[in-house]
C-alpha cells in the first residue's frame, strides 16, 4: 500500500465544500486577510480555541479568590 506524501507546510486535507460567500467576506474583513483559505484557517482556528477551556480548567483549586468572595455584591448595583 503506498501512502501519500505531504509536505510540513501543507499538510493538511483537501476537500470542497460549498460557503455562504458572504460569511467568507465577513471573515476576510475581519481577520484583514485576503484568501478564502486564510479566512477558513482563521475561522476554524478561532472556533476551536473559543472551545478550549482546558487551560481554565488548570486553575482549578489553585485559589485565586478570596474565602467569603461574593460576586454578587461585587457587581454594579441594581435598581
Amino acid at each position: 500500500m503506498k501512502t501519500a506524501k505531504t509536505s510540513p507546510a501543507r499538510a493538511g486535507e483537501r476537500t470542497n465544500v460549498v460557503l455562504d460567500i458572504k460569511l467568507v467576506r465577513a471573515v476576510k474583513r475581519l481577520a484583514k486577510v485576503r484568501t478564502t483559505r486564510d479566512a477558513l484557517h482563521v475561522a476554524l482556528d478561532h472556533y476551536v480555541r473559543s472551545r478550549d477551556y482546558s487551560a481554565v480548567l488548570k486553575l482549578r483549586g489553585s485559589g485565586g479568590v478570596a474565602p467569603g468572595y461574593d460576586p454578587k455584591a461585587a457587581g454594579p448595583l441594581r435598581v
